[in-house]
């Protein structure tokens, strides 16, 4: 049985049908159209904040990713993100502190994806493959002067740096060195390197080329660094290494 206070609340309410139209409710017909209220009435959904979250983060992130390759990071900033995204800056700030850690969260994904160390069997060519991946990688003109920028700024914040240790170097050096140890395993690598300074050998070559510019990053330094790096602490290749023309000077007439 319907209360009085049910049937009241219908007198004096409009009912949002299905197909969002409004319709007065009749008093003859309240105990009607109370069921259909119940039965098929759709009421308006409070929004979800988490689907609403996800999709101004997908909006920023794609933003600031087309804006990278845009204008650049020095140029970029919060203000022409948000704009670009369509949302506040202060929505980017909720989750991002900096320009820098969005960036980084931006990269992360595919930095991981395309820097995976693979294992054929063959130590040095795997070292190889690997090394040329990042320079491919630091090559494309978005990525390698954009990530160069997150390394000059976590120079002078202690997050950001903590952040890229963490999420990037970490673990490319933590895979490094599963693929070395599983090369001492098989004879390819002594047993007693050091495999902190055999990293450092191997990628060393190539910061100093990314970061301070001295010289073009090219896949023939990196398979040279490889060849050189494991003659130095006694790696044995399966496949010879390629040998490098010398250009001697002609004498002076």
């Amino acid at each position: 049985m319907i209360s009085r206070g049910v049937v009241g609340w219908l007198k004096s309410h409009d009912v949002v049908s299905r197909h969002n139209t409004r319709r007065l409710v009749a008093p003859q017909d309240a105990t009607v159209r109370l069921l259909v209220f119940l039965g098929t009435v759709i009421h308006r959904r409070t929004p979800d904040p988490n689907r609403r979250s996800a999709r101004a983060q997908t909006a920023i992130l794609k933003a600031t990713r087309e804006l990278i390759g845009e204008i650049g990071y020095d140029k970029m900033s919060i203000e022409g993100i948000a704009a670009a995204a369509g949302v506040g800056k202060q929505t980017i700030y909720r989750w991002w502190p900096s320009k820098a850690a969005l960036v980084l969260d931006m990269w992360s994904p595919e930095v991981q994806q395309q820097l995976t160390f693979p294992n054929t069997g063959d130590l040095a060519a795997d070292l190889k493959t690997q090394i040329i991946s990042v320079i491919d990688l630091s090559n494309d003109p978005a990525f390698g002067p954009s990530f160069r920028a997150l390394v000059a700024e976590a120079q002078h914040d202690e997050a950001l740096a903590s952040q890229l240790v963490e999420r990037i170097f970490g673990p490319r050096i933590a895979a490094a060195k599963e693929r070395l140890r599983a090369g001492q395993t098989e004879g390819q690598l002594a047993a007693d390197i050091d495999l902190d300074l055999a990293i450092d050998l191997f990628y060393g070559g190539f910061y100093h080329r990314y970061l301070l510019r001295v010289a073009p990053l090219t896949h023939e330094h990196a398979e040279a660094v490889v060849d050189a790096v494991l003659a130095g602490i006694g790696g044995v290749p399966l496949t010879p290494p390629k040998r490098r023309r010398l250009v001697r000077a002609r004498p002076a007439t």
